[in-house]
Order: C-alpha cells, then structure tokens, then sequence
C-alpha cells in the first residue's frame, strides 16, 4: 500500500521539517518490509488569494487533484475523531490487509481544509481537541505512521 501525505505548505528549513524528515525516513524503511511499498510527502504551496475561504478552496482543490485514483482518503481536521495509536495501527494494517492499493492524509493550509472537490473521504482524523501549527501536525501523523508500523512489527518502539 502507498501512503502519500498532502499537505499544504513547506518544511524546508524548520525544526518541525527535520522531524518530518527523521520519521518520514524511519517509517519508509520500516515500511517497505511490511506491505507499506511508499511513504511520501508531498508539499504545495499556500494559496495568495485574499480572502480566506477563497484560499481554503483554491488549496482544496490542488489537494484533490494530486490524491490518487480511487485513493482512501483521511483528512486531518481538529473536528475529527481521535483514535489511539494502536487503533491507527489496526486501521492501517486493514486497509493493507484488504488490498488498499492507496491511502492518502490531507493537511488543509493555515486557514483550515474546505472540502475536496470530487472526493470524499472516509474519516476525519484528530490529534486531540487542540489546534496544531500544520508543520508539526505533520510531524505527529509522520510519527503515528512509524508507531503503526512498529506495533504491526511488534518492534519495542511503541511500549504502551
């Protein structure tokens, strides 16, 4: 199964982007061994239309037309639902199990996640009630990806 994060704005240079990069790097080598054949990011810009809800659809509908045909798609959005790490790993052990060829997460911009034209996702994913800065809401999804993989290997990382 690919997993492949969209989200909207750049890591490059920030300490958030380096802990994407150490778990992004942990889970694609993890990853390959268990049936998870591609762990990528993929960045697009932030919108500079004016207004907000012009923004927020602009990115959405950039987000959409990079998730892959027929993808499951699981947004991050503060409104959805929490899930504990052993959860994630049996949701992601599901789908690689019942042949899910891709499974795309989506990360609104700054202004938050409009709907996806011509897509819909299956489940709204949170990380807790709070709002997190994008960048290190990527870090913790690049970290759940890894901690997934490790409780599907029985690896001692997770040891809850």
């Amino acid at each position: 199964m690919r997993l492949t994060i969209l989200a909207i704005g750049h890591s490059r240079g920030s300490s958030e982007g380096a802990l994407c990069d150490e778990f992004l790097d942990r889970a694609q080598k993890m990853g390959r061994n268990m049936g998870f054949t591609t762990v990528a990011v993929e960045e697009l810009s932030v919108s500079k239309a004016r207004d907000a809800a012009t923004r927020m659809a602009d990115e959405a509908s950039r987000l959409a037309a990079r998730v892959p045909d027929g993808a499951h798609i699981m947004l991050l959005d503060a409104r959805g639902k929490g899930m504990t790490s052993e959860d994630f790993a049996e949701t992601l052990g599901s789908l690689r199990d019942v042949g899910t060829k891709d499974l795309a997460f989506v990360i609104g911009g700054p202004d938050g996640l409009a709907p996806l034209p011509g897509k819909k996702a299956s489940r709204s994913l949170a990380f807790g009630p709070q709002t997190w800065p994008h960048l290190l809401a990527r870090a913790l999804l690049l970290e759940q990806v890894y901690r997934a993989m490790t409780i599907l290997a029985g690896h001692p990382y997770h040891r809850a």
